[in-house]
């Protein structure tokens, strides 16, 4: 639309962001969000840009007066103070005459910690692509025989390769390569079906392939050396399409608009890749000609928008996905900077909402493999749930929402440079203790922290099992202001903003409605299996939340059920694990594909007592007292009270809900 474009062809208002006196032209109407990106300006913005998180408020300092009054968005996140001071939320400003911005620290987006390490699983070595050297006989009057029936004579002599064929791509220059090589040459295979490549010289040595994890929040790379399976360097970074949205919902919401903003999406996940192999290459001095093929996993939406197919109907009942095989396409089609011929080997999905990522997750932990029954939890804005052993496994999406990365919490934010980290109260004197990340002054709080916080909490009596605030305690850190209840975590004189950083009641309830949906999930799925939290032999906790949260905080709080903590293992990127296990082995692509038609995918909004479960486990640990014997016996030598909701106000509340 003309009302959003940069740099149109009447230019009228200049906007400056401080402290960095960038300055950028505007047409009239320009988005302020968007002209930040387009000045460079680093603001955060979980929602996309949608006005449902509050996280990129500005400070007008000059211009105010010409803007648009708030909006319903910025009023439900701006304080009368916030106001009054000349706060605005940047998504919902429009450019109308020349603006002074102040962008303060809490609302920059800042380095964030990426997960890239996972376990490392074994697997046989047999990539699909391979190199064979051959010696060719020259062409002469009495051989009148073609190039490429030359060459493949010679494969079929040497190496006992049959029915291949060569792409056309490689016909181009095979003449030039093979007179030019004295007829000594290199050949990569795919599958041993098809030539892709045809080299001067022996360069058996030089084989490589790149596996990839595109996940919602971030974008992990793997360089291998296909020849050994060695991981020779790892790249990451956070997914660019976090500038059209920070959780797949907003992105299909974007994606559905049309195909240009489809493109918008394909072409940022595209972009942000080459740029992982390009650091990739930088780390080792491999040429992109050198890197033959190339694995990817990712969500049901991911996989989709990353091979731009339309992921419209993701986002609508019953959510079908276009497609669920596994998939291959040529690097060259989608603009991959390997090698040109290079194959793009794409896992299969299991289900609208549990992607290549959770097979992935699967190969990794061997679940598919094991007699006793165990439970993986790859924990994100979309979690996704799987149980089970080698004769049945179900998987299920839960919508946990993006809280855990600081959406709709007051002082919430990701895992960045001054994020606190880890929180210890003490129960008698309610003094705080936490750890930041790098060490330095706190700007708010991430994820991890914030389970903490609650769990130490409940622990200490400031909140009780309906994570309510107990307003008997005194103490200056438990406050009431502007008719909320908030429990003060670091003073405003430690802080970087200069302000308190709390945790309010209306953050304790978005987190409770977070491990709600996970906890339900994995209720749902235990039931469908009719098994018990004591039949569970191991947990594992995968993805980089499921990695730095602590395990008995988490449990404590009810997010997943309460499984001893010595079951509980944690596995990092287990989805990066399973990528680079498929890129180095076709059995284990195989068996991703055995496992796309094996997992039975449970669709959580289907189920009849999800609702109800949905409820339950929003109390904490959960409203069943009896599933969490140790929790609620630690809390009870405590002298916490523990209040058991009545059964007759959950079935009141289920109705309502």
């Amino acid at each position: 639309m003309k009302t959003n474009k940069i740099e149109s062809e009447e230019v009228k208002f200049e906007v400056i962001f401080q402290p960095e006196g960038k300055r950028i032209k505007c047409s009239p109407k320009t988005n302020l969000l968007e002209a930040a990106k387009a000045a460079g300006i680093d603001i955060t913005a979980v929602c996309g840009g949608f006005g449902r998180c509050g996280k990129c408020r500005v400070l007008i300092e000059a211009g105010r007066e010409a803007l648009d009054p708030l909006t319903d968005a910025e009023r439900s996140f701006l304080s009368e103070s916030d106001v009054s001071m000349g706060y605005r939320l940047a998504c919902q400003v429009s450019v109308k005459g020349n603006l002074l911005i102040m962008v303060p620290e809490e609302s920059r987006t800042g380095r964030q910690r990426l997960l890239v390490e996972g376990v490392e699983t074994p697997a046989r070595l047999e990539p699909c692509v391979r190199k064979y050297f051959v010696e060719i006989p020259k062409p002469s009057l009495s051989d009148l025989r073609s190039d490429v029936e030359r060459l493949l004579d010679a494969l079929r002599e040497n190496y006992r390769l049959k029915d291949l064929s060569i792409e056309p791509f490689v016909l181009r220059n095979l003449p030039l390569i093979l007179r030019d090589a004295s007829w000594k040459v290199t050949i990569v295979t795919w599958d041993d079906r098809y030539i892709i490549s045809v080299e001067p010289g022996d360069t058996t040595r030089k084989l490589f392939g790149c596996a990839f994890d595109i996940g919602t929040t971030k974008i992990a790379g793997y360089l291998l050396d296909l020849n050994n399976g060695a991981v020779l360097a790892v790249d990451s970074m956070v997914n660019p399409q976090v500038i059209y949205g920070e959780d797949v919902i907003s992105r299909i919401s974007y994606a559905s608009k049309g195909d240009k903003e489809l493109g918008d999406l394909h072409t940022a996940v595209i972009n942000g890749i080459n740029k992982i192999l390009r650091n990739l290459m930088d780390k080792t001095d491999v040429k992109a000609s050198e890197i033959y093929e190339m694995t990817v996993v990712g969500n049901t939406a991911m996989h989709h928008m990353f091979l731009r197919i339309n992921p419209k109907y993701l986002g609508l009942a019953p959510y079908t996905p276009v497609v669920r095989d596994s998939i291959n396409v040529k690097a060259r089609d989608i603009n991959i900077e390997i090698n040109p011929d290079g194959n793009v080997h794409v896992l299969p999905v299991i289900g609208g909402f549990v992607g290549a990522d959770a097979v992935a997750v699967i190969l990794a932990t061997n679940l598919h493999e094991r007699d006793d029954i165990c439970m993986a939890i790859d924990i994100g804005t979309n979690t996704e749930v799987i149980l089970g052993n080698r004769d049945m496994l179900l998987a299920a999406s839960c919508a946990s929402g993006p809280a855990f990365e600081g959406m709709h919490i007051k002082h919430g934010m990701r895992a960045v440079s001054g994020a606190i980290e880890k929180i210890k109260i003490n129960p008698e004197t309610l003094k705080v203790e936490y750890k930041t990340i790098d060490g330095v002054r706190p700007r708010g709080i991430c994820g991890s922290a914030i389970i903490d916080a609650i769990a130490e909490m409940l622990k200490a009596g400031i909140v009780d099992t309906y994570g309510t605030f107990n307003k008997e305690i005194k103490s200056p850190r438990l406050r009431s202001l502007e008719n909320e209840v908030e429990f003060v975590i670091a003073w405003s004189n430690e802080t970087t903003t200069g302000k308190d950083i709390v945790i309010t009641q209306r953050d304790i309830r978005e987190i409770q409605l977070a491990k709600a949906a996970i906890h339900a999930g994995c209720v749902i799925l235990m039931e469908k299996m009719n098994i018990k939290e004591s039949d569970i032999s191991m947990l594992f906790l995968a993805g980089a939340f499921g990695t730095y949260i602590n395990p008995e905080s988490a449990r404590i709080i009810g997010m997943y059920p309460e499984i001893p903590l010595n079951k509980i293992h944690v596995v990092g990127n287990a989805a990066g694990t399973g990528a680079r296990i498929c890129l180095i082995s076709k059995s284990m692509r195989k068996k991703a594909e055995e496992l796309r038609r094996i997992v039975k995918y449970v669709e959580l909004s289907a189920e009849p007592d999800f609702q109800a479960e949905f409820l339950k486990s929003q109390f904490l640990p959960y409203a069943d007292f009896s599933r969490y014997p140790e929790t609620i016996s630690m809390l009870k030598r405590l002298g916490r009270e523990v209040k058991k909701p009545p059964q007759i106000f959950l079935e009141r509340r289920t109705k309502e809900y």
